[in-house]
């Protein structure tokens, strides 16, 4: 564990890890000392801010992202984050996009575990970014090399001012301990760490939200690709949260209508030893874990018999044919003990 040590760099960890911050994944900014011109809660929006020429409430002009008044005190304004899950950060993200002269020259990042409730006076803190310098109406990227498991995140600001947003990015923690092995669970959705690793395309949205809890909400909530205009199909792969032997798969298509897939396949293998690229270049060639089926618009899609294989697995790589959107993937079995 590397508490407090942190690197300045474009690393693309953003790429493929969970948004733990995410307002559409359960996110909370719960206190801010300050939002007199901004809302704390637009701080996790997942939309990218945006600047509204002319736009004033009774504050002020009116901008996307938590903002606090100048202080005229001594001190500085700070901002709780309760994660959407509890989870190792491995990036973070102070954006401080259409801030120009308001934004706080200065920022740092704490961290807590709470296993119930929310931090009181009492709650030990972890410092996972020190103080660091901000620029205006930029990204300001850092990873974070912190193995601890967090629930809470507090951003400080020097001595006060805008921030645009504030992204978070780790790995999901699941206590397996806690689950029984005999009961079924879905082995791929966020609240049990299942992550998406790698795809070709996902030009209309993120494959990580086919993990997402519930139905989608509407189109944008799942994973589409653009129209394939060459030979070929598109493909993705996810890992599960746990290795475990896979009893039911459902796909869901739901408010994709004209633009589902035709059809989708599924392979998996099990090996948590192989790097990421090395997945992305086997995945191809690993073993059939549903042969290809035809799919419809708007639909649940639910299937038992025609799984191929009852073998352990950590990995899957979804294959729909030739393109298209996918609302929700549930993969139901229970985890595999050695």
């Amino acid at each position: 564990m590397f508490p407090g040590i942190h690197k300045r760099m474009d690393d693309n960890f953003s790429h493929n890890r969970v948004s733990l911050a995410s307002a559409k994944f359960g996110a909370e900014v719960i206190y801010a000392t300050d939002d007199f011109f901004a809302d704390k809660s637009r701080l996790i929006a997942d939309s990218d801010p945006i600047f509204v020429e002319g736009k004033y409430d009774d504050n002020g002009k009116w901008m996307d992202g938590w903002e606090s008044r100048r202080k005229r005190i001594p001190g500085h304004d700070h901002c709780i984050v309760k994660l959407a899950f509890p989870g190792c950060i491995y990036g973070l993200v102070i954006d401080t996009s259409h801030f120009t002269g308001n934004f706080p020259p200065f920022a740092s990042v704490d961290a807590c575990y709470c296993e119930t409730g929310d931090p009181d006076e009492s709650t030990q803190w972890t410092e996972v970014l020190a103080k660091t310098t901000l620029e205006g109406d930029s990204l300001d990227r850092h990873r974070i090399l912190n193995d601890d498991i967090f629930t809470h995140v507090r951003l400080h600001i020097y001595p006060d001012g805008g921030v645009a947003r504030l992204r978070v990015y780790g790995k999901v923690h699941c206590n397996w301990e806690l689950h029984d092995p005999s009961e079924s669970c879905d082995l791929l959705c966020l609240d049990n760490g299942g992550r998406a690793v790698a795809w070709n395309d996902a030009h209309f949205g993120h494959p990580v939200n086919m993990l997402g809890k519930g139905r989608g909400v509407n189109m944008g909530d799942g994973w589409e690709t653009r129209r394939r205009r060459e030979p070929g199909n598109d493909w993705c792969v996810l890992q599960l949260g746990h290795v475990g032997i896979i009893e039911r798969i459902e796909l869901d298509t739901a408010h994709f209508k004209g633009n589902y897939p035709n059809t989708f396949s599924i392979q998996a293998i099990s090996d948590d030893q192989l790097s990421e690229s090395d997945l992305v270049a086997q995945s191809a060639g690993w073993p059939v874990l549903l042969p290809e089926q035809k799919l419809s618009a708007d639909n649940i899609h639910e299937y038992l018999e025609v799984i191929s294989s009852h073998e352990a697995i950590t990995h899957i790589r979804l294959n729909i044919f030739p393109d298209g959107g996918v609302s929700r993937l549930r993969l139901f079995g229970k985890i595999h003990v050695s």
